[in-house]
């Protein structure tokens, strides 16, 4: 199995390095920034082998080209239907790629951005700015319902598949979902330790699929009590009571949390 390093990036972004211990070669996803990319390499000796992109924002994106100047010979994967024009390996739902001997199978994301995927392996999972740590992407493009059905595909994954998300939002989302769900002993939890990670400056992933099944309120939006403490002005009763109406309420309550 691959290993997975993050390289720090802006304020909160994290480039992760796929590497292995028999290869001087390295993978890097959703390389936001160059430079931090190209220190790494150099420190540990690498060479890039190739780019995965979620998605077109261009905290994702911006580095891509320098990185293409440095290493003219890698391929740049991204969404078929992406705006931007750097991707060089187009991918769509039920794709797969080989990285690094992982295969890594593409399911299309659609929410954040209407081009986001994500790339998917039993064992470890690239969610972009899809599914974070107690958290979701603010609803840029799509719609809640279009989000939700993206997060049941992620919902499908293995309990122990471990989930590399791009910011270090962790913090902050668990303070949204104490307010939505107080007395959740396993998100109290793990709140407590979150709070000791960032206070000794720890980065606080990859959460596992298992994990965020506990605590993050948009993975829970299928249960019914999970709005009961909302405030009523956002919360959005579907016809048929489909748990997307949750999830929506949820993200209306959390753009103005």
């Amino acid at each position: 199995m691959v290993q997975v390093k993050a390289i720090k990036a802006f304020s909160d972004n994290y480039i992760w390095c796929l590497t292995t211990h028999n290869s001087d070669l390295a993978w890097v996803v959703d390389p936001g920034d160059a430079q931090p990319v190209i220190a790494h390499l150099a420190e540990h000796n690498l060479q890039l082998g190739g780019i995965l992109i979620t998605h077109h924002h261009s905290d994702h994106t911006g580095g891509v080209a320098e990185l293409v100047k440095q290493f003219p010979s890698i391929a740049v994967y991204g969404p078929i239907n992406s705006p931007f024009a750097g991707v060089t390996n187009t991918l769509v739902d039920g794709d797969s790629i080989e990285v690094l001997g992982v295969r890594f199978n593409i399911i299309t994301t659609p929410g954040h951005t209407l081009d986001h995927i994500c790339y998917t392996h039993e064992e470890l999972a690239f969610t972009g700015d899809t599914l974070f740590s107690g958290g979701c992407g603010r609803l840029f493009e799509g719609t809640p319902e279009q989000m939700w059905h993206s997060f049941n595909k992620l919902r499908e994954l293995p309990k122990t598949c471990k989930v590399y998300c791009t910011h270090e939002y962790t913090q902050a989302n668990l303070a949204f979902a104490k307010a939505v769900e107080p007395r959740n002993p396993e998100l109290l939890q793990y709140s407590d330790k979150v709070d000791a990670q960032r206070a000794n400056n720890e980065i606080t992933l990859p959460s596992t699929i298992g994990q965020e099944l506990k605590v993050n309120p948009f993975m829970r939006s299928d249960l019914p009590t999970i709005t009961e403490l909302i405030p009523k002005e956002f919360v959005l009763v579907t016809k048929n009571n489909e748990p997307w109406g949750n999830f929506a309420s949820l993200r209306r309550f959390k753009d103005n949390f």
